[in-house]
């Protein structure tokens, strides 16, 4: 269990929550540090789905803004690591997929509900419909819950293998933040894993991020020769449930002595990894194809150490590392 120690000298102990409410409130209250200000989070308690054929009650949704012509729904979850993963977390996720198919219009009339209530909501969405392909919140919202497949956020304080390998059994496509509170006296801290904080990792500012399509791998020469190379294919991959359907290209970087960027194939088609929360890329055939060594530049960290993301055209024109992130 960590301990924070703050330039005072004061150690803050974690805290640990024993009432699900109690968390939910901070999460909800934060919710705009933990999501990002590019979305709408909607703190909607309400059942959406079929009595005894998968209904269930989210803790809320999240509107993910992030992309201007392929924004996300995903239907949150807050949970506490005590409890059980299996009867009780999985089987959430598992009524939220049933339920998000079944119960569509519902979950349309509960955020439109919501929107006309809120004017800040409002005016974020008409900010967004500015730059986007949408002209109302009645095309944007019949895009992502009857055109696209609606996925999960689980908000939970400790984030175990064994949730991991239970969302690895389930279709539904869901992401993660791991949230803590840290407690000295009446004083709290909270520590949390910004959502897709691994999507915009380095990014240089001018950077469209609608225009991120590419995801560069790390591999080693055995692996990148056997499964890259021979197998147009790599795993075990984590990929951000709001790139599956953006990604058009992998590149692999590999390492020391190579120490560069060397291939880039098309990408067929991403699927879950065995009975992980990990995903297979598969490449189109023919597509794989050697480009001109992209090597380290002069700034440090830039090489990848876990997945990362870029545009295509900016790797065919990069000269180095430098000019795809910023360390």
């Amino acid at each position: 269990m960590y301990k924070i120690i703050d330039e005072n000298n004061k150690v803050y102990s974690q805290y640990v929550y024993t009432k699900e409410a109690e968390f939910e409130r901070m999460v909800v209250a934060n919710a705009e540090h933990i999501f990002g200000k590019e979305g709408i989070y909607f703190d909607i308690k309400k059942k959406i789905g079929i009595n005894k054929k998968g209904a269930a009650i989210p803790d809320g949704y999240y509107l993910d803004l992030t992309f201007h012509n392929s924004p996300c729904l995903y239907l949150v979850e807050v949970e506490l690591n005590s409890h059980d993963v299996y009867g009780h977390i999985g089987e959430q996720i598992l009524r939220f997929g049933i339920s998000s198919e079944t119960d569509k219009y519902r979950i349309k009339n509960h955020l439109l509900e919501d929107i006309a209530a809120d004017s800040r909501k409002r005016e974020k969405l008409e900010k967004y419909f500015l730059n986007s392909k949408y002209n109302n919140i009645n095309e944007l919202l019949d895009k992502v819950i009857f055109d696209n497949k609606p996925a999960a956020i689980i908000i939970i304080d400790e984030a175990t293998e064994e949730l991991y390998r239970v969302l690895g059994q389930l279709t539904m496509n869901t992401e993660v933040i791991e949230a803590q509170t840290y407690c000295c006296q009446e004083k709290k801290l909270h520590r949390f894993t910004p959502f897709k904080d691994d999507l915009f990792v380095d990014l240089p500012e001018d950077e469209n991020p609608d225009e991120l399509d590419t995801v560069v791998i790390s591999a080693r020469e055995e692996a990148f020769n056997e499964i890259f190379i021979q197998n147009n294919q790599w795993y075990a991959i984590r990929i951000s449930s709001a790139m599956i359907d953006k990604l058009k290209h992998i590149a692999a970087y590999q390492v020391a002595p190579i120490s560069g960027i060397t291939c880039i194939a098309d990408i067929e088609h991403i699927e879950k990894y065995q009975d992980t929360n990990k995903y297979i890329v598969f490449f189109k055939n023919g597509s794989l194809r050697k480009i001109n060594k992209i090597p380290l530049g002069n700034k440090k960290g830039c090489a990848p150490q876990a997945p990362r993301y870029s545009s295509y055209e900016r790797i065919l024109k990069a000269k180095s590392l430098d000019d795809l992130w910023n360390k």
